[in-house]
């Protein structure tokens, strides 16, 4: 990057870091963290946990990808958690950017996967580009910790001092996850490019959303559906984008 990190500290039409609430998200999840790290510690922690995965809100709503409105919806997929993350570390003047990749999984529900038309691919998939202490560094918070247990996967934890990307396999050894191809960094959301993308390989279902579904992405501790069945087979994905 021939820029200087302090470039990427601004608010853009995504990143909308001047915004009420995500200030006070921002101030309440740094707490009395002093340092770059520690407040990128805590920030990522509260993204991943305080805002539930979601893989069924994919929107062509622009206005549904800004930091601001995620915050307000309380769950989301990766790409607007990313949003997110990127966002508030920008309020805490940590430079930030948005990176994407794209990746299989093999872990899923049958209702994704039909939805996705029975493919491994995700295309996409959303993460936080961080500079902290002098070095870049790749962050996602897209599964919060309660998802990871009902799948059997840890939790993504972000040190401060290493990338925190998703675990190629799980707690019991099997595959999980596997970086296919990389789509670069980015100062803001390209949202016509990741549409366009989502479009093409997966036809316009999934920007359709399957609100109401009843599975372990969706069944939240507020929810009382019985939640379909996980699928361990070879060929299948836990996320999405």
């Amino acid at each position: 990057m021939k820029q200087t990190p302090v470039v990427y500290l601004g608010a853009t039409e995504f990143l909308d870091i001047d915004h009420e609430s995500v200030r006070a998200f921002t101030a309440a999840a740094i707490g009395d963290a002093s340092t770059d790290r520690d407040k990128a510690k805590r920030l990522f922690a509260a993204v991943r946990d305080q805002i539930w995965y979601d893989p069924y809100t994919v929107s062509e709503d622009p206005a549904h990808y800004r930091a601001s409105f995620v915050l307000e919806a309380g769950r989301a997929y990766c790409v607007p958690k990313a949003v997110l993350l990127t966002a508030v570390c920008r309020a805490a003047r940590i430079p930030a950017l948005l990176g994407f990749a794209d990746v299989r999984n093999h872990l899923q529900t049958e209702t994704l996967r039909v939805l996705m038309g029975g493919t491994d691919l995700f295309v996409y998939h959303g993460y936080s580009h961080l500079y902290i202490d002098g070095r870049w560094l790749k962050a996602t918070p897209a599964f919060n910790t309660e998802l990871c247990a009902r799948f059997g996967v840890p939790p993504v934890d972000f040190d401060g001092d290493r990338d925190a990307l998703l675990h190629a396999f799980t707690a019991d050894g099997a595959q999980h996850m596997e970086y296919v191809r990389q789509r670069g960094v980015f100062d803001d959301l390209p949202l016509n490019a990741i549409l366009t993308e989502l479009r093409h390989t997966y036809g316009p279902l999934t920007l359709k959303g399957t609100h109401g579904t009843a599975d372990a992405f969706t069944d939240t501790p507020t929810n009382h559906t019985q939640p379909d069945r996980i699928s361990r087979g070879p060929r299948s994905s836990l996320e999405t984008r």
